[in-house]
């Protein structure tokens, strides 16, 4: 990554930590830009029975080509801000890339 972005860190293991704004309920799932110092996810999913979480995962998941069990929530079960973990497994730069291409898409 040749520049800082606050909603996206490379952690010292190597793994990606990312922080977004999540908007249930939307009519469909896609990325919405920065919001503040965040990622703005829309999601189709209600925020009820942590749909909107596994929603969250899901759609990380696809668009990243990941494994779901690669990508952990670890702040902010029932916040719309929340911090993301995500095993990038000798991929980091590869993986922030596509996730910077989705702010200008």
């Amino acid at each position: 990554m040749t520049e800082s972005k606050p909603w996206l860190q490379i952690t010292a293991k190597g793994d990606l930590q990312l922080t977004v704004h999540v908007q249930p309920g939307a009519k469909t799932t896609s990325c919405a830009g920065i919001h503040g110092d965040a990622l703005k996810i829309r999601l189709a999913a209600p925020p009820v029975d942590g749909k909107a979480n596994q929603a969250l995962i899901d759609w990380l998941a696809k668009t990243l080509g990941c494994p779901q069990s690669a990508i952990e929530l670890i702040r902010g079960q029932t916040s719309r801000r929340k911090t993301l973990s995500i095993d990038a497994s000798e991929r980091a730069d590869a993986l922030a890339a596509t996730l910077q291409s989705l702010v200008v898409t």
